[in-house]
Order: structure tokens, then sequence, then C-alpha cells
């Protein structure tokens, strides 16, 4: 693959992954509109797993909490706060994995893939994000995430394997509905990718990886560096954001993209 298609396909994937604008959507969207040949299974999954590694290590703190929790999670006690997180992200990531399941086997997710559903998925899932975010209370804490929440987020979640919807956007959406304040909702967002990358490199990774060559590899490895270091500054930019302005420059970012994809959609 190209080295310039290469980086571009990984920043693409690093800014666009925890910003509430759907990176699945460009990925789709970057070879229809550029005349680029799909960059392939195998550099999705590496792209995923190098912002994989930039949540991680931004939010090592409740990293270690939860994977400190999990032996005792697996003991049957849920008495710690690393326990209960463990506990929260598996009921979280459930859904998404049995419904990304569903449709992977199915073949649904791939006729999913069109621009029409992007455009429409960008406009409708921005203006209720909107209305989330502006309607959402800020009373709840991330710290006190309860199993209610967790499913209820979880569920949430699910809807984002539609292509254009935004994992983050959506999370973030349900987070808001639910009370919490807007860098809870994108802490809780953020932690909740973890899993959700995690079973999704360990379903499509596993195939490609079998099937790809050394020269796959390495592009793929090329990949994933690229967006770790672009994944690790669009999310500590958008932290960093979040303690002085909305969520409303991503709508407005997915409303005008939404139009113009559906324009080209329709031939307009």
């Amino acid at each position: 693959m190209p080295l310039l298609q290469l980086i571009l396909v990984a920043v693409i994937q690093g800014i666009t992954e925890f910003l509430p604008v759907s990176s699945s959507g460009h990925l789709i969207l970057f070879p229809a509109l550029t005349g680029f040949d799909d960059q392939g299974q195998l550099i999705d999954v590496a792209v995923h797993v190098g912002t994989l590694g930039a949540v991680v290590l931004y939010f090592w703190r409740d990293v270690k909490l939860g994977l400190d929790g999990l032996p005792r999670l697996l003991r049957g006690h849920v008495d710690t706060p690393g326990a209960r997180l463990a506990l929260g992200l598996i009921i979280a990531t459930i859904p998404v994995v049995l419904v990304g399941a569903a449709l992977h086997f199915t073949g649904l997710s791939d006729a999913m893939r069109s621009v029409k559903v992007i455009g429409w998925t960008m406009l409708i899932f921005g203006f209720v994000l909107y209305i989330a975010d502006q309607k959402g209370g800020r009373d709840k804490k991330a710290d006190n995430w309860n199993l209610r929440d967790a499913l209820l987020m979880g569920l949430w979640q699910a809807i984002s394997l539609i292509p254009g919807t935004s994992r983050s956007g959506i999370t973030i959406t349900g987070a808001r509905w639910l009370g919490y304040g807007r860098q809870d909702t994108a802490r809780l967002s953020m932690l909740m990718s973890i899993p959700t990358i995690v079973a999704s490199a360990m379903l499509l990774g596993t195939e490609a990886a079998m099937n790809a060559d050394i020269a796959a590899l390495r592009d793929g490895a090329l990949a994933a560096a690229f967006a770790f270091v672009s994944a690790l500054l669009a999310l500590t930019l958008m932290m960093r954001l979040l303690t002085h302005i909305s969520f409303t420059p991503y709508v407005i970012y997915r409303a005008i993209l939404g139009v113009a994809l559906l324009m080209y959609a329709y031939g307009a």
C-alpha cells in the first residue's frame, strides 16, 4: 500500500475514533471519495489497535483500576471500585459484541457501507447528540457509574455498528441523557472503547493476519503507530476542550458533512 494512503488512513482513524464524528464512516468514505483502493480489513484492525493503545495510555489510571479489580470480580466479589468498573465495562460491551457478531456473519455489516447510509446517520445522530447535550443533566459522575447505566450505554453503543453513527458519539449521547457531565461522558465513552476494540480486533484480526503476507503486516504495524500518535493528540485536545465548550462544534461538522454526502449520493 502506498505510504501516503497508509498515513492518511491512520491519521483519519486516529483523529476521528474518539471524536463524536464516526471513524468507521470516515474510513468507508475515504476510498469511496478519493479513488484509493479500499485499505482492507487488516489495516482497519491495525489502526483500531493503534487507537486502543492511545486510550489505554491516556486513561491508564482507570485502566489499572479495572485490571486490579478483575481478579476480585472473577472470584464473585463486586465490593471494590475496580471490580465495579470491570463489571460495568463487561456489561456495556455485551450488546455490541452480540449485535456485531450477528451483523458480521450475516453480511449485513457490508450491506450498510454506503455513502447514503453515512450521510443520513451523520445528520440524524448528530441532531440526537445535540439534543442530549443541551437537555442532559450534569449531576452524575463517572466514578459512580452503576450497572444499570452501563447496560443502557452498552445498548446505545450497539447502535454505533450502523456506519456513520459514531461509537463515541452515541455513547456520549446516551451518557448525557443519563445525566453525566461532558467530561465524565467522554471518560466513560473512551473506557468503553477498550473492550469493544479488543473484541473487534479478535473477531476480525485473526483471519486478516493469517491471510496477510510480510509486507501487509509491516503496513499494519506502521498504520497502528501513526494511528496511535494521532489518536493520542486528538484525545488530549478533546478532553481539554470539553472544559470550555460543548459538543456543538462536532454536531455542526456532522451536519455539514451529512448534507454534503447526501447531495453527493443523490446526485444533487
